[in-house]
């Protein structure tokens, strides 16, 4: 197959940031995507449906003329969230979906939930009027080994939560394990998996063998080899349970590349090309337009795009750049490890 055109694929995490760095990165997703679940995790944090409706402005202010693309946005979760604000929020349609951070889990992730309990009034409120919750899905306690921490906190946190709330419509998010994919394909109902791009390319060696390789840095972090293959076997299975959500999360080489370095691989800029590599190696091409583009519509309830994508395979390699430029700084891309010959057209 040289050649594939599929309906317009939609991203359903998505960090875009803010000020300069929103400006830099957002025509990057805006090329290739119709639609994206915009991450709240600004400082001060998405919190009301007013800061969803002002952060929503600034992104449609920044968007290149002529694209035609529609920020879904979210909220960001806190002990302290007024269940009838995000009521409203999701009745205005500007809403699509609550944000949990466990506190400390990740970037800007300090205002988000500790006590669990103190937040069940908006849980509650979640469930009864169908708005779906996208969950950064590890524990933080430091006991806890940070490659164990998705397993841990499905079996703590996500099954007790489902069991009483089974009404309440969960993501979890940026799945890293094959623990968390045997849980999502278990489930009866109300509960989904996004993808990233990244996790299907790279295990946890390509982060520390031969040195460390801060571009590669993620969270949640990349996992042993047999973790990958189970999210490579789920992504290209064609199950409705799964779908892609880049999770692109542009840092400046300076905050990536020094003694602490921040959380995150940039792949807007690539992610379709790297995808149908990726499918195209599992055999599964024709899997790839439920994965990108049909199954996250279904899950939020709304309709796939109308628009059509065609990926052609070139003779020659798709060159992109090694970095992109922004007003904030340079922000690397990231490196798949192998050359892709297609290229989204």
């Amino acid at each position: 197959m040289t050649s594939l055109t599929i309906r317009r694929p939609d991203d359903w995490h998505l960090h875009l940031r803010d000020g300069d760095m929103l400006k830099g990165v957002l025509p990057y997703t805006s090329a290739h995507f119709a639609r994206a679940v915009i991450m709240p995790n600004l400082v001060p944090p998405v919190v009301t449906t007013a800061d969803a409706q002002a952060y929503r402005e600034r992104i449609m202010a920044a968007l290149p003329a002529g694209d035609r693309f529609q920020p879904l946005m979210t909220l960001y979760l806190t002990e302290g969230t007024n269940p009838d604000d995000v009521e409203e929020g999701a009745k205005s349609g500007l809403v699509t979906a609550v944000k949990l951070y466990p506190a400390g889990a990740t970037t800007n992730s300090n205002s988000g939930v500790r006590n669990f309990e103190n937040a069940m009034p908006v849980l509650e409120r979640m469930a009864k009027i169908g708005l779906p919750l996208c969950i950064h899905g590890e524990v933080t306690t430091p006991e806890v080994d940070i490659f164990d921490r998705e397993a841990v906190f499905i079996e703590t946190v996500l099954d007790p939560l489902r069991k009483r709330l089974p009404e309440l419509r969960i993501t979890l998010e940026h799945v890293t394990t094959a623990d968390g994919i045997d849980y999502i394909n278990a489930s009866k109902a109300n509960l989904a998996g996004s993808i990233t791009t990244h996790h299907l390319i790279i295990n946890r060696n390509n982060i520390l063998v031969g040195g460390i390789r801060p571009h590669y840095y993620c969270l949640p972090i990349a996992k042993r080899e047999n973790h990958r293959q189970a999210l490579r076997k789920a992504a290209t299975s064609g199950n409705p349970k799964f779908f892609l959500g880049t999770d692109s999360a542009p840092h400046v080489d300076p905050l990536k590349e020094c003694a602490c370095g921040c959380a995150g691989c940039f792949t807007s800029i690539n992610t379709m090309s790297c995808l149908a590599h990726v499918f195209e190696e599992e055999g599964a091409l024709d899997k790839l337009e439920a994965f990108a583009s049909l199954n996250g519509p279904a899950w939020y309830r709304l309709a796939p795009n109308e628009e059509r994508t065609t990926l052609v395979k070139r003779d020659t390699p798709v060159e992109f750049p090694p970095r992109i430029e922004t007003g904030a700084g340079p922000v690397t891309v990231f490196d798949p490890l192998f050359k892709s010959h297609w290229d989204v057209t």
